[in-house]
């Protein structure tokens, strides 16, 4: 336990040390929120911040679940630091959990952050707990699968590219700050397939008042929930050398 509760220290002070990551994992998602809510730009009916507190909540997991994720673990295997330390009395099992629960303890805070600047913006959720829940249990599991099949086959600069592209792609087509129906018909289908769009539709619908999380959005999380960590598992090099 000691060994990981180590490591555990060491990936969450390396994320709070770094800026580029509390930029991406904190200060896009409140600054989309607040800036969105503030300045009548988007077409949305309605107070803006009750379409935008899910919406960022979810990009918010993408940012760390998935974006930063990849960047991170890219650079330490590019460095040769995962294969070191698979190799000491931390093993390979107790590392990925350290990584996995960081993850859960940032995605906590992110959440803590950006509830607290909706409420302060007018935000009024009605929370239904499981389906929210299990949103977020999925697209985590989904977005950690797509991180570690990229960060452990592409060399660490490419993943950066990789990753970085990704997040624009799914912050402009999931729904998360821009509304779905303004895309054209077949882009709006495609991104319905997406984690980010069904993870982003589930959680206004745990999280709005008089709103329903849609049944379209459970199928779409569990295939990538499954397939993503299956995909990262045949994918993934310890060794930078590999």
């Amino acid at each position: 336990m000691r060994p990981l509760l180590a490591q555990l220290r060491l990936e969450l002070a390396l994320t709070l040390r770094n800026g580029e990551s509390l930029l991406l994992t904190m200060g896009i998602p409140v600054a989309v929120l607040v800036f969105f809510s503030l300045v009548d730009v988007l077409p949305i009916e309605g107070d803006a911040v009750d379409f935008l507190a899910p919406g960022t909540l979810a990009l918010a997991v993408l940012a760390t679940a998935f974006t930063n994720l990849a960047i991170a673990t890219g650079f330490d295997r590019s460095y040769g630091v995962l294969k070191r330390l698979g190799a000491t009395p931390l093993g390979r099992p107790r590392l990925v959990a350290a990584k996995a629960v960081a993850v859960l303890a940032v995605i906590a805070v992110q959440a803590v952050v950006l509830v607290a600047a909706a409420l302060a913006l007018g935000w009024s959720p009605e929370v239904e707990p499981v389906p929210l829940v299990a949103a977020l249990v999925l697209a985590v599991a989904a977005f950690s699968g797509a991180a570690l099949a990229v960060a452990g086959r592409l060399p660490a600069l490419v993943t950066l590219a990789v990753a970085n592209a990704v997040f624009v792609g799914l912050l402009l087509l999931s729904g998360m700050v821009f509304p779905l129906d303004e895309l054209p018909s077949g882009l709006r289908a495609g991104a319905r397939a997406l984690p980010s769009t069904a993870l982003a539709e589930a959680l206004r619908g745990a999280l709005s008042t008089g709103a329903d999380v849609p049944d379209r959005v459970w199928p779409v999380l569990a295939v990538w929930a499954v397939a993503a960590p299956a995909l990262a598992v045949g994918l993934f090099r310890w060794d930078p050398g590999d």
